[in-house]
Formats: C-alpha cells, sequence, structure tokens
C-alpha cells in the first residue's frame, strides 16, 4: 500500500473512537516495517485506556520497529500530560519515519514534528488533510471556539413539520432512519433536548447496540422540573440539567464539560433559539415522505433561507427517507 492507502487505514481506525475520546481527538495509527509490511496499528479510545493511538500501535506491533515508519492521523503529542509524550515512544523505538496527516492546533501538545526531526527522523506532513480534517472536526472546533461542535438532527414531513397538533409524540421518520439515528447518538458525547421534549416523550436517550462504549451524556435545557421517575434520572448515563433559556449561558455551561460534540434531539422553540444565536454548527436533517398538513407544527422559522445559506454536505436516501447533512453558514466563516 501507498502512503495515501495507509493513511485512509489509519483514518478508518481513528473514526472507530468516535464517542470514546473526549476531551481528546480521535487518532488512528498504523505501523508498517522497512519492506512496507503492516506490523501494528491502533486508535485511541480513551474510555477503555490512557494510550494514544500511537502507544496502542507500538503495543501491538510483535517485532522490532528500528526502521519502520508510523503513519498517524494527528501530530503526536509533546507534552507530559496524563501519559508520557508519544514523541519520545516514537524516538525511543528508533523509528526511521514518522507520516503526519494533520498538525496538533493544541498549544500545549504541538511541536511533536520539530522534536522529531531534532532527533533525525524523517518526517512527511498533509496526507489525507483535508479527510482528517473532516473527521476530527468536532474536536478541532472545540480547540478553535472553546466549545462543542453541536448538531441538531430533526426528523420533519414533506411539508416541513415536526408534531401533530395537540402535542403528542407522533413518528415521521421510517424504522431505517431512527436505526440511523443510534449511530449518530453512539458517536457523540452528549444528547441535548428540552423540557418540553423531556417531559412529553419521557426517553432514555440510550443508543441502542452501543457496546464497548459508555453511553453519552444527557443535557436537559429548561426551567420546567423532571419527575425523578422518569428514565432521563435513571443511572444508564449522566445527566446534566441546565436551567436557562438563554443560548449563551446554555453553551457557556456545555463547555465546562469538555465535549467535542453534542448532538441536539430538540423541538423548534429551543433549537431555532440556539441557530438564531450562532450555535448550531450542522444540520441532520431526515424527511418522510408523507405530509402531516394542518395537524403539525413548522420546524424552521424560514427553512428556504436557511438551507439556501447552508452547505449541503451529503443527500441520501435511507428507506423512504431522504438524510440531508448541511454546514451551517456562520458570520465571519
Amino acid at each position: 500500500m501507498n502512503a495515501s492507502e495507509l493513511m485512509q487505514r489509519a483514518l478508518w481506525l481513528s473514526e472507530k473512537g468516535y464517542g470514546k475520546t473526549y476531551p481528546n481527538p480521535i487518532v488512528g495509527a498504523v505501523i508498517t516495517n522497512n519492506s512496507g509490511r503492516v506490523i501494528g496499528e491502533g486508535f485511541h479510545q480513551r474510555q477503555a485506556s490512557p494510550d494514544h493511538a500511537e502507544i496502542v500501535a507500538i503495543k501491538s506491533a510483535q517485532e522490532s520497529l528500528k526502521g519502520a515508519t508510523i503513519f498517524i492521523t494527528l501530530e503526536p503529542c509533546n507534552h507530559t500530560g496524563s501519559t508520557p509524550p508519544c514523541t519520545q515512544a516514537i524516538i525511543d523505538a528508533e523509528f526511521a519515519r514518522v507520516v503526519i496527516s494533520i498538525r496538533d492546533p493544541h498549544e500545549v501538545a504541538s511541536g511533536g514534528v520539530e522534536r522529531l526531526r531534532a532527533a533525525g527522523i524523517n518526517v512527511d506532513l498533509d496526507i489525507l488533510g483535508k479527510e482528517v480534517q473532516f473527521s476530527n472536526r468536532s474536536w478541532l472546533h472545540k480547540i478553535h471556539t472553546g466549545r462543542p461542535r453541536m448538531i441538531w438532527k430533526v426528523a420533519q414531513s414533506a411539508d416541513g413539520k415536526i408534531a401533530v397538533g395537540d402535542g403528542s409524540p407522533t413518528w415521521i421518520s421510517s424504522e431505517e432512519s431512527r436505526a440511523d439515528v443510534q449511530i449518530l447518538r453512539a458517536q457523540s458525547d452528549a444528547i441535548l433536548i428540552g423540557t418540553g421534549t423531556a417531559l412529553a416523550d419521557n426517553p432514555h436517550l440510550i443508543p441502542r447496540n452501543a457496546t464497548g462504549r459508555k453511553n453519552p451524556d444527557r443535557i436537559v435545557i429548561g426551567m420546567r422540573e423532571i419527575p425523578t421517575t422518569h428514565n432521563l434520572n435513571d443511572s444508564n448515563a449522566l445527566t446534566h440539567f441546565i436551567k436557562s433559556q438563554n443560548p449563551q449561558v446554555i453553551v457557556s455551561k456545555l463547555s465546562t464539560y469538555g465535549y467535542n460534540q453534542v448532538l441536539l434531539e430538540c423541538g423548534p422553540t429551543l433549537g431555532n433559539a440556539l441557530l438564531k444565536a450562532g450555535f448550531i454548527d450542522e444540520l441532520m436533517i431526515y424527511r418522510s415522505p408523507n405530509s402531516l398538513g394542518e395537524e403539525g407544527v413548522q420546524l424552521f422559522e424560514n427553512e428556504q433561507a436557511l438551507l439556501a445559506s447552508a452547505q449541503l454536505l451529503s443527500k441520501i436516501s435511507i428507506g423512504p427517507d431522504t438524510k440531508s447533512h448541511y454546514f451551517i453558514a456562520k458570520k465571519g466563516g
């Protein structure tokens, strides 16, 4: 395999860490010997082990690493935190070459490239940089902005509605779409709803079939009390109650928890308030082919204008539904 193919493997490995690493980034690593054969690999999953991806890969190798090459999606850390610096482990193992996709923007952890080169190791940069930046966008967003990346997941009818008029729960999306949402939940560090959703639906917010990982935290926003008998008060996941309706206060509090990615499953009042305040970064829309008509509640205040200014990343069919993924345009970029 060539360098791009090996970094693609490291990228694939890194994404197995979604939902398992916060406050750390997702990282993957692949090691080849001097003949190009893969002899070790690994990815970071902080919930299971403090070892970074490089250390996992090094420990997995069954032969000498002298003269080997390691492919890493993120610049190796160059500081002592909860673990020793990965740069020193690479130097001690006598690697000949290190291939890195993207530099680490974190001021404390950066400097790995310079340390490795000073030790006489060849370092190559920017292999699949755009792809790795996209996969690690939530952590990178947190480093650059100080707050988690916030993804609003919504299910709506063909005519843009979300619920029948009497407020009772209504399944709009298909079983296939609801199964896809379980993947989004498992990849997120926390799931956020409002007290209205909490009281009406009494949800668990626990991903199905998410074995081998900690359940995402649950965030409940609003002034109303949630009865102790509701599912959100069980022991299956940690629940934070933020008693505020002010978007600035809500996001400021969320930022103290260190999350990389928060999935919003809230209704239009809270969602549109956060959207208007500039705190929604992505939209994931599951659109049903069915209409709700006059009985439904309009989801967005101005859907046409919103989506016209957004960047469509993907649009696919899931069962009878259409799933559209958007980046939300922000002032100043």
